[in-house]
């Protein structure tokens, strides 16, 4: 029986490859093929869905019998290859739903001119893409400065660390040498300063964004 399930798993797996490359290789979709990309990725979901039955089939007649390692090994192999086929399937789907988006955006986006270029006036549509262009505009900055902060902070925290090895090396030469105490207290207010700058740049950077949050 476990034969026999993976003869069925094989003449399964084959049909789905094919539509897999099918798939990818159609091209971008039109709004005029949308049924036939649902219909097709029904069916290529539908014969995941049996080669999944199928792995668990297999799965089970394997542990209730004795097994050979070759048995075994097409076992893993069958499984690896409906992982492949899965996580393929899903990879070009999301491709596809974001070619549609696009397809989509792009023909409101060319309407919406043509409607500016025959009225002389701006649609609403066209405002908010404008709008939405310049939000993610300022938020791109906002991240920007963030980054820079978070940066900041990260080598701010690395001299930390090199001033506490250094200061965890003389500690013994501060008790003998009253200059180098007072060097170590230099240290200890710079580190401070530094903490103070860092935290002041990033209340600075938060204020900036619920400011510009509070304003839109």
């Amino acid at each position: 029986m476990s034969n026999s399930l993976l003869m069925l798993s094989s003449v399964l797996g084959s049909p789905k490859e094919v539509c897999s490359f099918t798939y990818l290789d159609t091209g971008s979709p039109t709004v005029g093929s949308s049924r036939s990309w649902k219909s097709m990725e029904m069916e290529i979901q539908s014969l995941l869905e049996k080669l999944l039955d199928i792995n668990d089939a297999m799965s089970r007649c394997a542990a209730s019998a004795a097994s050979t390692t070759s048995v075994t090994q097409k076992l893993a192999r069958h499984r690896d290859i409906l992982h492949e086929f899965t996580q393929e399937f899903r990879r070009i789907k999301g491709n596809i739903n974001s070619m549609r988006e696009h397809a989509e955006l792009l023909s409101s986006v060319r309407d919406d001119i043509n409607e500016y270029k025959a009225s002389g006036s701006m649609s609403p549509r066209m405002q908010l893409l404008r709008e939405r262009a310049a939000i993610h505009g300022s938020i791109a900055h906002i991240d920007d400065v963030i980054n820079q902060a978070q940066t900041t902070r990260a080598v701010l925290g690395s001299q930390r660390a090199l001033f506490g090895d250094v200061q965890g090396k003389v500690k013994v030469l501060s008790d003998k040498f009253p200059v180098i105490r007072g060097l170590l207290g230099s240290i200890r207010r710079r580190r401070s300063r530094d903490t103070l700058i860092l935290s002041a740049v990033i209340a600075a950077c938060t204020l900036f964004l619920i400011i510009y949050w509070l304003s839109k």
